[in-house]
């Protein structure tokens, strides 16, 4: 026989999750007549079955106790998950205690990560299901995976029993390897989750909502075909539980989402998400090219289009209600090549359109909006850390700094700039007019030229008439009055920034003196 095929006698089945349990232990029994012993409520799912099965405490000598929270947690189980089968000191010790191998493992754990999301999870329900004995016999038998197979997912029933079928009963090595890292990894996310829990509750540090220890522990979800260029390797990977986000979007159409995409497509999403309104953006690199709320999805559409017609050539689409038909169809005139489209929903007549018009644009379903409360990059030695910036516009304590107040319809700007300008890659300056992204300056290293460059962008689209009563928003501080001098001078009657800037005075004084409305909001918006 292959010294790597190891033939399995005898299994410990204990799982909260009990899909497809009964399947698997009248497989494991009656086909390949595999010894079952099992715990507590899964032994009683079992036997109500009619399956042969022996309670862990027939094996123990010690009932379960403590509410189950002893079980077990006993040299009998651990020994047979443990033993080195061509070790004669172990297999004399295993014969000196009537201690059998046990050959495969199938465990999984209390749904520790379910019920701490659930809105009212009370501290004393989160430590309940804190599982002891689940992940110590994984981990027993995964150090052991030179014998021992460990299942800890129902979603590999099916490969076990090809597996089983496979090699007549037994279990290869290469499969033990697999199963092993996959239970590893397992066990390092279930700590994680309870680690994450318990440091909200317990360390100062949590309301910062910067944790002493970070432990992002996640799972690769999908290969990608590269990263940002084809010689990078590039995947998505998520945590455990509920997807949510981009990366929980389901894809109704089109080819494979690209490394890119997803970030583009991500930055689309926040991007309308700011909006009560019906609003659509177009997002090419990272940055805004058009953007727009209207009465309708498909005026909005058409606005935000209509920023940069150029730029919006191979963008990312997104909407912040759901695609009806009258969209669709503006969505698929003319000559138009957009990569990625998403929406909350999309009507079935709509979709039908867009499918027609396409036949690799990726059309995504996004449902649930993504929850984070901290945004990672990667550094060289290490990862920073930040809160999300969650801070919208409220113009409650927006403070108007120049003589000129503000009318209705400059405040909807107001709002509509800054919100837009918070999604632009810093130093950031965006022009707007009703509602509309006329021009974005985005990644310059100096604020005066991303002002030239966000007027000139508006000239070249098309937009010079609508730049006469225009709004004009900065991510931060102008340090000087030179950057609202361009954005004055190109026709812009509001400007809307942070404000703290030593020369704040001098750029008030422009604005009075070219009857310019300006708004500081003491929030900046740095995006790098």
């Amino acid at each position: 026989m292959n010294p790597d095929l190891v033939p399995v006698r005898r299994a410990l089945i204990s799982v909260s999750d009990k899909t497809g349990l009964i399947e698997l232990a009248a497989i494991l029994s009656r086909e390949f007549a595999i010894e079952i012993i099992s715990t507590g409520g899964t032994a009683r799912t079992l036997a109500a079955a009619g399956l042969g099965v022996k309670d862990i405490s027939q094996i123990t000598g010690f009932p379960e106790m403590m509410d189950g929270r002893v079980k077990t947690l006993h040299p009998v189980v651990h020994g047979g998950l443990l033993a080195l089968r061509d070790n004669q000191e172990h297999l004399a010790a295993m014969q000196a205690h009537d201690i059998q191998a046990i050959d495969l493992l199938i465990v999984n754990l209390y749904p520790f990560e379910q019920v701490t999301a659930r809105d009212h999870c009370t501290l004393e329900d989160a430590i309940e299901n804190i599982d002891i004995g689940g992940p110590a016999m994984i981990r027993s038998a995964a150090k052991n995976h030179r014998s021992v197979a460990v299942v800890t997912d129902a979603s590999q029933y099916e490969s076990l029993i090809a597996q089983l079928r496979g090699q007549h009963g037994a279990t290869q090595l290469s499969y033990r390897n697999m199963l092993a890292t996959s239970a590893f990894a397992r066990t390092a996310r279930y700590d994680a989750a309870i680690n994450n829990y318990l440091q909200a509750h317990y360390t100062p540090e949590a309301a910062s909502g910067l944790p002493p220890v970070l432990a992002p522990v996640l799972r690769l979800q999908q290969t990608l075909r590269y990263g940002e260029n084809p010689h990078q390797a590039g995947a998505l990977y998520t945590p455990a539980g509920e997807q949510r986000g981009i990366a929980g979007a389901t894809q109704l159409h089109g080819k494979a989402l690209s490394y890119m995409n997803l970030l583009d497509a991500d930055a689309a999403m926040a991007l309308v998400s700011e909006f009560s309104e019906p609003a659509a953006a177009i997002i090419k690199h990272a940055n805004p090219c058009g953007c727009a709320t209207a009465t309708t999805l498909a005026q909005a559409f058409d606005l935000a289009y209509a920023g940069d017609p150029v730029a919006a050539f191979g963008g990312i689409v997104a909407f912040n209600r759901r695609v009806d038909k009258a969209t669709a169809e503006k969505i698929v005139a003319g000559k138009r090549f957009i990569e990625v489209l998403l929406a909350p929903a999309f009507d079935t007549e709509a979709l039908a359109l867009l499918q027609q018009r396409w036949a690799d644009c990726r059309v995504l379903c996004v449902e649930k909006p993504g929850l984070e409360t901290l945004t990672f990059r990667s550094i060289s030695g290490g990862v920073l850390a930040q809160t999300a910036d969650g801070i919208g516009f409220d113009q409650a304590t927006a403070k108007v700094v120049s003589k000129r107040q503000p009318d209705a319809k400059q405040w909807r700007d107001l709002a509509f700039a800054a919100l837009t300008c918070k999604h632009v890659k810093s130093n950031a300056i965006t022009l707007v007019r009703d509602g509309q992204l006329l021009a974005a300056g985005a990644g310059q290293m100096s604020r005066v030229t991303s002002c030239r460059l966000c007027v000139d962008l508006a000239g070249q689209n098309g937009h010079g008439e609508k730049l006469a009563g225009s709004t004009a928003a900065s991510d931060a501080f102008f340090p000087f009055p030179d950057g609202p001098e361009i954005l004055i001078a190109a026709g812009a009657k509001a400007i809307i920034q942070p404000g703290g800037s030593k020369k704040d005075d001098l750029t008030i004084a422009l604005c009075d003196q070219h009857d310019v409305v300006l708004v500081f909001t003491a929030v900046r918006h740095f995006r790098h």
